[in-house]
């Protein structure tokens, strides 16, 4: 996930006659920023009441699961380990939840709120790894992986016990989609503006 920068690549330069120029290449983050902060957006506007699950399944499959899953393995290409396993690891998140849902809706798989629960346990556990390393990046890198952390206790608490904390995550996690979209709005207007537009502070660890 390099979101210091605004492209992975050198951009496309002067060179001399009969040279070839290096091509600019796009910084996959900006996709799986994307993918990841919709969606998790719409996500939270279910938990909080406000939509049905339907469209989420979908745009998860699609947007926040495989355009994000391949934005991972874009990372992997330039070398950013950090990047490979987010966008990958959280685009298997998308699709696998799209696929639960459609399981249990069809009881081909019924899941439990419990069931539930332990998979956002795991979730839980992996995410509170990275946030260690998204510290080590930007202010707002940090930001997003804490307030996803503390989202995802949260909503294992829902789904073990009182219902309520699954409203309390879906509006702890509004707060983690948006800085997830500043972010990528960061590196986008870095990159078309020649300039730090939207800046993402310093490492919160160093």
């Amino acid at each position: 996930m390099n979101i210091p920068v605004a492209s992975q690549s050198p951009a496309l330069a002067e060179s001399p006659a009969g040279s070839q120029s290096t091509p600019k290449y796009g910084n996959p983050a900006v996709v799986g920023l994307a993918g990841f902060g919709m969606t998790t957006l719409l996500l939270q506007f279910h938990n909080v009441g406000w939509l049905e699950i339907g469209p989420i399944v979908w745009m998860g499959i699609a947007f926040g699961g495989l355009a994000q899953f391949i934005a991972g393995l874009q990372e992997g290409r330039t070398g950013n380990n950090f990047g490979y396993s987010a966008f990958t690891s959280y685009g298997a998140f998308w699709i696998s939840f799209g696929l639960i849902q459609i399981a249990s809706a069809t009881g081909l798989f019924p899941v439990t709120a419990s069931d539930m629960g332990w998979f956002l346990v795991v979730w839980a556990i992996y995410t509170g790894i990275m946030t260690i390393g998204a510290m080590r990046i930007s202010t707002a890198l940090g930001l997003l992986f804490i307030t996803l952390f503390i989202g995802f206790v949260l909503l294992a608490i829902g789904h073990f016990g009182p219902p309520v904390f699954n409203v309390i995550a879906g509006y702890e996690l509004m707060v983690c989609a948006a800085i997830a979209l500043y972010t990528m709005a960061h590196t986008i207007f870095q990159d078309v503006f020649g300039r730090d537009v939207l800046p993402v502070g310093k490492p919160l660890i160093s």
